[in-house]
């Protein structure tokens, strides 16, 4: 079997969309990298296995291990670290049907490199899930660049989120971005926070501003436009390859596209840049070319519209 290593943090969710606000009562569920892991579970190709590189608070580690067992195919072993800090929470609350402000709240801390390495050792890929923002820093993050022979995808997602305090976390230009981006192969952001890069043009020129930091793909998601790409010249679908090409890679020239979803579907936006970024990248791992894997990842995505939270969210997917 190959293996797929997740990493990103266990959040428990409370959501406040605009009916539960009416209704006075959250909707609660497990979320964060349980989104990624549901997804990975569902769409993982065949001969490869999941395993989760993250870290639960002990005050939900037995529930975390519950969610786990009900996912086939996710190995689960020393690479679940329990630690003594109160899990992570996070507060939703939307404005509207697509729009949330963020509240975290929990002290699960992030991975130091010389803690990380061990749980890399065995790895065929790795996907980074920035779910609160703090799972790695910058060091660590460029010295898993350095060590890691495999393909690296990361969504930076709560990278661009400023730190947490009293109130809620706001959209922020990330400091350094280019060194962020620069340690992996393939980055995930959405229209938002490539917004926040700043320099005139089209979405086009920010996404080609992100190669030239150094990754060989860019992957933007939109909402419910679907999704764009920025690759260099050259640059192959098949992520097996890009591990090679760190080093110059490709050719001259940017080629983008984008791919619209199906149909516009309506429903529980919550999650579903998690659910996407995992199946898009278990597509190119199964040998899907690249707007292939966006197609089947934006039906994966649409089918979490329709369900609320991460708890029970395999079987709905898979079904």
């Amino acid at each position: 079997m190959k293996r797929l290593g997740v990493v990103g943090t266990f959040v428990w969710d409370r959501i406040w969309t605009l009916e539960d606000a009416a209704r006075g009562e959250p909707f609660q569920s497990w979320g964060g990298v349980a989104y990624s892991l549901a997804s990975a579970a569902a769409t993982r190709p065949d001969g490869w296995e999941i395993v989760p590189v993250v870290k639960v608070g002990s005050d939900l580690q037995a529930e975390a291990r519950r969610f786990l067992a009900g996912l086939p195919g996710v190995s689960v072993g020393a690479s679940l670290v329990v630690v003594p800090e109160p899990n992570n929470r996070v507060e939703l609350r939307y404005t509207d049907s697509a729009h949330r402000g963020e509240r975290l709240t929990g002290g699960v801390p992030g991975w130091a490199w010389a803690e990380l390495e061990p749980h890399t050792a065995g790895l065929d890929a790795l996907y980074v899930n920035f779910i609160t923002g703090f799972e790695m820093e910058l060091a660590d993050a460029e010295a898993l660049r350095r060590a890691f022979g495999g393909p690296l995808y990361s969504d930076l997602h709560s990278l661009f989120l400023g730190c947490p305090g009293a109130g809620t976390r706001q959209l922020r230009t990330l400091p350094e971005w280019e060194r962020w981006a620069a340690c992996f192969d393939g980055v995930q952001l959405n229209e938002r926070e490539l917004g926040t890069l700043g320099g005139a043009g089209e979405w086009t020129d920010a996404a080609a501003r992100v190669l030239d930091a150094g990754p060989g793909l860019t992957v933007v998601t939109l909402g419910a436009e679907g999704a764009a790409y920025a690759r260099r010249a050259g640059f192959p679908s098949s992520p097996e390859a890009w591990p090679g090409l760190r080093e110059g890679v490709g050719g001259a020239g940017v080629e983008v596209g984008s791919v619209l979803p199906a149909a516009p579907v309506d429903g529980d936006p919550t999650g579903a840049g998690d659910v996407w970024g995992l199946a898009f990248f278990c597509g190119l791992l199964g040998g899907l070319e690249l707007e292939a894997a966006m197609r089947r990842a934006h039906a994966v995505a649409a089918r979490k519209l329709a369900f609320r939270g991460a708890s029970g969210l395999y079987g709905h997917l898979a079904g």
